[in-house]
């Protein structure tokens, strides 16, 4: 899929899943924490595809993520898709293609999705509020990047970069002291596997039940069928998927403030 639907779909399952715990396990939750969590999912929703690498000396190519603050981005992407390619070729089985790039392949797989949930928690836990706003920073300019793209493109990574430790520095300044910040490693790793079940249904797929070898190859690619598999930029995604959530997104939204709205007026929910 393409990084606005991968942003996108990110931001939608924290709010339904927000509205859920809410609901059912009277979990509930700030509007900065809120905010917080939405942008860590969308951002994190993108953060796999930081093996797409681009053109670095020309600040041009790459995957969203990669694209997000210029040249620095890029230049990480590069690294992440060669150290991809690397992991690919020292774990590949007979059967798995010769490959000339590391993309939709270590960043794509559950291990790598438990490692980010479990970095970024013990990162939060062990220097609080300082680790928390480095990771805002760049999820929050990932978000950007990702559910406002078309104004990013035209602000530039320059503006986005800007707004970004603008934003995290607020976060950084209105949250609590003295905690660990769970939640945000949380939201990195839902993020991280909306992703990859958004790629799962493309034609192209993903590995993840690496490092499962199947049949002589450990690189396995699991989609749809092509048949029904989602095709990259079709009007089937950028229109229909969009869309549709867009639509859980709002509704979510709108049920977690309807709570708080109806009980300052003493309505009985």
């Amino acid at each position: 899929m393409m990084g606005p639907s991968h942003a996108l779909s990110g931001a939608a399952v924290w709010l339904a899943g927000s509205w859920a715990l809410d609901q059912f396990a009277d979990y509930h939750q700030s509007p900065l924490a809120l905010a917080v969590g939405t942008a860590v999912c969308a951002g994190g929703a993108l953060f796999p595809d930081l093996d797409l690498s681009g053109k670095v000396t020309r600040n041009q190519g790459g995957a969203t993520v990669a694209r997000t603050f210029g040249v620095v981005s890029l230049f990480f992407a590069e690294v992440m898709e060669k150290i991809s390619l690397g992991v690919y070729y020292m774990t590949k089985l007979s059967k798995d293609p010769k490959r000339n790039n590391g993309h939709r392949t270590l960043t794509h797989t559950i291990p790598f999705t438990v490692l980010v949930g479990w970095g970024t928690t013990a990162l939060c836990a062990a220097y609080g509020k300082w680790a928390v706003i480095g990771i805002l920073f760049f999820m929050i300019g990932l978000a950007l990047r990702g559910l406002f793209d078309r104004w990013a493109e035209r602000a530039g990574w320059v503006i986005v970069t800007l707004v970004s430790l603008a934003a995290a520095w607020f976060t950084w300044a209105n949250l609590p002291g003295g905690r660990g910040y769970p939640m945000i490693g949380v939201a990195m790793g839902v993020g991280c596997f909306v992703h990859i079940l958004g790629d799962m249904i493309t034609r192209a797929g993903v590995p993840i039940l690496w490092p499962i070898p199947i049949k002589r190859r450990m690189w396995t690619m699991i989609g749809l069928p092509n048949s029904i598999a989602l095709r990259t930029g079709s009007k089937a995604e950028v229109v229909v998927l969009r869309a549709a959530l867009t639509v859980v997104a709002l509704l979510a939204a709108a049920g977690l403030v309807a709570r708080p709205v109806l009980q300052k007026f003493d309505i009985e929910i």
